[in-house]
């Protein structure tokens, strides 16, 4: 069905355009046909191709904010017993939305590759990777059928496992992007059988027929236990989002997922690929507004996450690797807003997220340029003498993530909060501590990073500097660091550009949007919201009350989280300018907690033991049993023990005397006329 005056073929060309430049890039400027084309040709493509989808992109949601829409049938791929397997958009405020986030930072990732991977052999292959996996997440939000939704569900799975594993001479690469692989099939296991589910009882994969049909979800059970199908099959489809967003304990992967190149930091693990589960949870809120226990499941997990990952990121040393657990917190945001039936709210921080998270993987990014691959931040210090840009864009970033007023990160974040503090879903009040306690934490963690890289002592350039041992983005046979008298230096314009672009809507998105998103009609017959849940019907009446985005901002003077990031900045400073030792004193005398945060809650040392060791274990034990006694052992070696044995029996027989030979014949024609010849004895 085409409202409106939306083109099919128009609407193509956004995931097409890409997939071309990535087709240019990956097969004619590779070895694989002998880099036919060269550099400049190949990012030339891949860029053009997400600029087209930008625009058109653009155009689409001037047009869904002027009334048109789409849903319906670009190619039928085949017809199953009345089960139609397709490809097809569904055209929409969330999809039109989604579709200019992920071309609008691909396009500013795109540009930003030019200066960071200029250096690097790979830098061809690396654009035609990064243009398949903007076509792969394009049809992802654009899909209107759950076919197509898997598809660009496991082929952004797959293209990350590409990316993290871009250098992969280096174990180290290799190790990570297996992790988030194998961890990603966990996940997609659940998502599949949630799937299975539905199709089962709907007989359907387009998402508009099985919410039509959502009552036969409802009241089914099923089948051998007397468990809910609605709820078995949204907690099923919210486990495939634990794995694609990262929500504990299926987050393991996204930290070590750091071992790729900065680029794909900004563009898969910030605002697209681990946005995912987020944007599939939000489009299937007409199943999930049917069963409580699966919101207050998410509402749970997603707390968890919130906190605990918070925790990690005040450890780390790594730059990277501390806007990485920042993801996993603001996620785990998210995914509480999902659970307290506030779609919108998690929508809309996805969208503001994703401008200043994307600004700060690439700002991190810059700064790993001026220091010569240096990411320990133990090691910098007084850069933004040095780095200017970098360093406004930085703070800008931070800002946002931490809520400031009038920033884009504290109306969503906000509004999470007072979203939660109005859901009356179990599990409600700890998810209320969560993102309470995970504003300071925020804070602290952020401005510790800020504080340590762009002010205090200069550290770099010293004997005796820190080794770090995840160096994420240089060949290991690079040198690592400043030299001695080296300065860091400003990144280039194809650098600096990007984060200048990324910055302002990091500043404005929020206030310009928050009215027509959250408490318009933006989101009006795209997400549903049961008529008990009444978090965002209060939500609405609280910013009517306070005056808008602009009183809203004012009046935060009087809220708890302002005063709680304001705390956890100030911390920061006094402990890591005024106060250095007092860190280190609290680590030793801590050292039982900072082991813990150290060693990730051991939850990789878990999964070690547990599951890969239990598939060691299972490994060996069929392997020994199934492989060498079984196959080898009783079915190929006994087999040829068996012939062996018969034929030397049979040898014996074979004597070459031709007189043997007649005397066994005889024998056989006597034994052949008893046994078939008629008995005497019978009538």
């Amino acid at each position: 069905m085409t409202v409106g005056a939306m083109n099919p073929q128009l609407l193509l060309a956004v995931p097409l355009a890409p997939l071309a430049g990535s087709a240019i890039a990956g097969l004619l400027g590779t070895k694989f046909s002998g880099n036919v084309v060269g550099r400049k040709t190949s990012h030339s493509v891949t860029i053009l191709g997400v600029l087209i989808a930008f625009v058109i992109s653009v155009y689409t949601l001037m047009s869904v904010l002027d009334g048109a829409s789409f849903n319906g049938t670009i190619y039928q791929w085949m017809n199953v017993a009345g089960l139609k397997l397709e490809v097809g958009f569904q055209i929409d405020s969330l999809s039109a939305m989604m579709m200019c986030v992920v071309t609008f930072v691909s396009l500013m990732v795109h540009i930003y590759t030019i200066g960071y991977m200029d250096e690097d052999e790979g830098y061809n292959r690396f654009f035609a990777y990064i243009s398949l996996f903007t076509f792969s997440m394009l049809m992802l939000v654009m899909s209107n059928n759950f076919l197509q939704l898997f598809f660009g569900w496991e082929a952004v799975g797959l293209v990350s496992y590409l990316l993290i594993g871009f250098w992969y001479t280096r174990p180290t690469a290799i190790f990570a992007n297996l992790k988030a692989f194998l961890v990603n099939r966990v996940g997609d296991f659940g998502f599949i059988l949630g799937i299975g589910l539905i199709v089962a009882y709907t007989n359907s994969m387009n998402y508009q027929d099985v919410f039509h049909q959502k009552d036969i979800l409802v009241m089914g059970v099923l089948p051998g236990t007397g468990w809910s199908l609605i709820t078995v099959s949204c907690i099923c489809l919210f486990i495939g989002a634990m794995g694609k967003s990262a929500q504990f304990p299926l987050h393991v992967w996204l930290p070590d997922s750091m071992e790729g190149p900065t680029p794909i930091s900004a563009l898969i693990h910030a605002a697209t690929m681990v946005t995912a589960g987020i944007f599939m949870v939000a489009r299937m809120s007409p199943l999930f507004e049917m069963s409580d226990t699966a919101l207050s499941f998410v509402l749970v997990i997603g707390s968890i996450t919130a906190l605990f990952m918070g925790f990690m990121g005040i450890i780390q040393n790594d730059i990277k690797r501390v806007v990485a657990y920042s993801t996993l917190s603001q996620l785990g945001y998210m995914t509480v807003a999902l659970g307290a039936s506030a779609y919108s709210v998690a929508v809309f921080h996805l969208m503001t997220h994703a401008f200043f998270k994307a600004l700060l993987f690439l700002a991190a990014g810059s700064v790993i340029i001026g220091m010569h691959h240096d990411q320990d931040i133990r090691n910098m210090g007084g850069l933004r003498k040095y780095m200017k840009v970098t360093w406004l864009t930085s703070l800008v970033g931070s800002l946002a993530l931490i809520g400031t007023p009038f920033f884009s990160g504290f109306y969503s974040k906000d509004s999470i909060i007072d979203a939660v503090q109005a859901s009356q879903i179990a599990g409600s009040g700890f998810a209320q501590f969560s993102v309470l306690a995970g504003v300071f934490i925020t804070a602290f963690y952020s401005f510790r990073m800020y504080f340590l890289v762009f002010h205090g002592k200069e550290n770099f350039g010293q004997h005796g500097h820190h080794n770090h041992a995840d160096q994420g983005d240089a060949h290991d046979e690079h040198h690592h660091g400043l030299a001695a008298g080296q300065k860091p230096h400003e990144s280039p314009w194809v650098v600096t550009l990007p984060l200048v672009l990324l910055a302002i809507p990091s500043v404005i998105i929020g206030y310009l949007t928050i009215g027509p998103m959250l408490h318009g009609d933006f989101f009006k017959n795209v997400i549903f919201v049961a008529d008990h849940h009444e978090a965002m019907r209060e939500l609405t009446e609280e910013f009517e009350r306070s005056g808008g985005a602009l009183g809203m901002a004012l009046g935060a003077v009087k809220s708890l989280p302002l005063w709680l990031a304001l705390a956890g900045v100030g911390l920061s400073y006094y402990f890591y300018m005024v106060k250095p030792a007092i860190p280190a004193a609290l680590k030793k005398n801590f050292s039982v907690l900072y082991t813990i945060l150290d060693n990730k809650y051991y939850m990789d040392k878990f999964n070690d033991v547990v599951f890969a060791g239990g598939a060691r274990l299972l490994g060996g034990g069929l392997w020994n049993v199934g492989d060498k006694s079984v196959i080898d052992g009783l079915i190929v070696n006994g087999s040829a023990r068996v012939v062996a044995w018969f034929s030397r029996a049979i040898r014996t027989a074979q004597t070459g005397y031709i007189y043997h030979y007649a005397f066994v014949m005889i024998l056989g024609v006597l034994g052949y006329l008893i046994y078939f010849m008629p008995s005497p004895f019978t009538k």
